[in-house]
């Protein structure tokens, strides 16, 4: 009986193998020095794009996390405005991953109704897109893709390599 428990605890397919992520998942990182991010997929920088971080150091969390939540049209729980409202700070889309033990509904990667604010440190902790940049983001990037955010004067090349992501 124990036997047959381990054998199926070794073969299950939720059973975790090898790194994680894979050279080949996508991957996400966010440089708050140059308020760009960049999306890489098997193991080559595919887009840099620039975005608006927090107005302050410390508001945009550091480190590794995990994609936990995605929505269309996100609704604006702070001041109750709706998804597709255009005065909805959210914008069009919303990926939110778990920094500081949240559950991807308070930091998250997300549109703007103030394209202007993009290249700035504006935020209240999130990272902003325009909202078109975001929508072609939100269709590439599946639930579970980690987010690396960072303040470095390296290359995004260099920033992945450090990840074990191999970059071509």
């Amino acid at each position: 009986m124990h036997v047959m428990f381990l054998i199926l605890v070794l073969v299950s397919p939720i059973w975790p193998l090898g790194a994680n992520p894979l050279p080949a998942d996508p991957f996400i990182i966010v440089n708050k020095q140059t308020n760009e991010l960049a999306y890489i997929e098997h193991g080559k920088v595919e887009n840099v794009i620039k975005v608006g971080s927090g107005r302050t150091k410390d508001l945009t969390p550091e480190g590794e996390f995990t994609i936990t939540v995605k929505a269309a049209n996100p609704y604006y729980r702070k001041d109750k405005i709706e998804g597709g409202d255009p005065t909805n700070p959210l914008g069009v889309r919303w990926i939110g991953f778990d920094a500081k033990d949240t559950d991807g509904r308070i930091y998250g990667i997300h549109g703007t109704n103030q394209p202007n604010s993009i290249g700035k440190y504006v935020s209240n902790g999130c990272i902003r897109l325009r909202n078109e940049r975001v929508v072609e983001l939100y269709e590439k990037v599946p639930l579970g893709t980690k987010v690396w955010i960072v303040t470095s004067g390296k290359s995004f090349e260099d920033l992945a390599k450090e990840k074990g992501i191999v970059v071509q």
